[in-house]
């Protein structure tokens, strides 16, 4: 397992302590000298650790200042200057207290001294890159950050987690981190994960944690299951490219539950250029057959798509065909197509016209039998 920094420049602690710190709040907006981390591919995949996908920070040995629960909220974290409490400064992440030597001779934490918070992800698979988020911890960040992984099945809590049993691989060594900034990592490997275990050297404080990868799912669940959604992010579902992606990414389409509110679906900028029209194509997991099609336009009211349609094809060399013809949509409305003979796809798109948003976009069937073959070699070959 190794990760790639080279987007970040990082210094060495060692030499400098402080090398790595933001100047203090001047005033005006905090995100004025924010530490973006450049272009970062694998952020176009799936939150494995996403609260919409039932991820959670299950455990943390301290959150002293700030609770382990803020590192996975969707929305960028907030600073207000003034903001205090009992037992001083609230910050909008996961902050521990600092850490202390054994005694007077020793005021420094040891070496190995850290602090670690568990997340459980909402939808196991195989994970490509880490954003480690320090945004507003300027002089209070960790000087270092690793993060462990391991694959249990089943809801275990922490203290099985934690259990000698339990092996842990480390996917990110100690690592240097700078702080109010977006420290990623790029990571390689092929094993499929359900937690991982996020640490700082020695203390310190994180804003937000991602976790982006490929979803592998238990194909065992989904056959006892019978009909499923095959396009869903938790059953593997992918978006491979799209017209446009101003306003939010595809990949909400096919995120579980219910869109709630505006921004929570793909909505496109206004298209000017007549003749042409938004689209977005999807990747399923393994060939299904599609029986049966949701298309969701919630909160979508004055700028839902028009009119739609779907097609679909069979293999990355396939002809595309219809699915469903091009149909009105209703503003904020569920719209549901029976259809009269199942398609057997790999890919499907949605065309939108001439553009405007959809909220979700469901595809119920089941795997074909060569598509149950491939989900078990992949669900095999990444638990080995």
């Amino acid at each position: 397992m190794t990760f790639d920094a080279s987007e970040t420049t990082f210094q060495n602690p060692d030499t400098d302590p402080h090398a790595n710190d933001a100047a203090p709040y001047g005033g005006g907006d905090p995100y004025a000298d924010y530490r973006e981390a450049g272009d970062l591919p694998f952020t176009e995949l799936v939150d494995l650790a996403d609260r919409r996908l039932g991820g959670g920070v299950i455990a943390a040995n301290d959150e002293f200042f700030a609770q382990r629960e803020n590192l996975l909220l969707r929305e960028r974290a907030v600073f207000d200057p003034e903001h205090f409490g009992h037992k001083g400064k609230i910050m909008d992440g996961w902050e521990t207290r600092r850490r202390r030597g054994a005694d007077a001779d020793h005021p420094f934490p040891a070496p190995e001294d850290h602090d670690w918070a568990i997340v459980r992800l909402g939808a196991p698979g195989i994970v490509r890159g880490l954003v480690v988020d320090t945004a507003h911890f300027r002089g209070n960040y960790p000087q270092r950050v690793s993060v462990q992984a391991t694959a249990v099945d089943g809801a275990p809590g922490p203290e099985e987690l934690l259990a000698d049993d339990v092996k842990w691989e480390e996917i990110l060594p100690p690592t240097p981190v700078r702080g109010h900034a977006a420290n990623a990592f790029e990571i390689t490997g092929g094993r499929r994960y359900t937690h991982l275990r996020l640490c700082q050297h020695p203390d310190g404080g994180i804003a937000r944690f991602r976790v982006h990868g490929e979803v592998v799912p238990d194909p065992a669940w989904i056959a006892a299951l019978g009909t499923v959604d095959l396009i869903s992010v938790l059953n593997g579902g992918t978006y491979e490219d799209a017209s446009d992606r101003f306003y939010s990414s595809p990949t909400q389409i096919i995120l579980p539950g219910t869109s709630r509110k505006m921004d929570d679906g793909w909505e496109n900028r206004r298209r000017r250029v007549r003749d042409t029209n938004d689209w977005v194509r999807f990747r399923l997991p393994a060939q299904g057959a599609v029986r049966a099609v949701e298309i969701d336009t919630a909160y979508l009211k004055g700028n839902s798509a028009g009119w739609v349609a779907l097609q679909g094809r069979n293999g990355e060399t396939g002809e595309w065909f219809e699915i469903i013809p091009r149909t009105r949509l209703q503003p904020d409305t569920l719209h549901r197509f029976v259809l009269r003979a199942q398609a057997v796809v790999t890919h499907v798109r949605l065309d939108a016209f001439p553009d405007g948003g959809v909220a979700r976009m469901r595809l119920h069937g089941g795997f074909t039998e060569s598509g149950t073959a491939e989900l078990t070699r992949r669900y095999e070959e990444s638990g080995a």
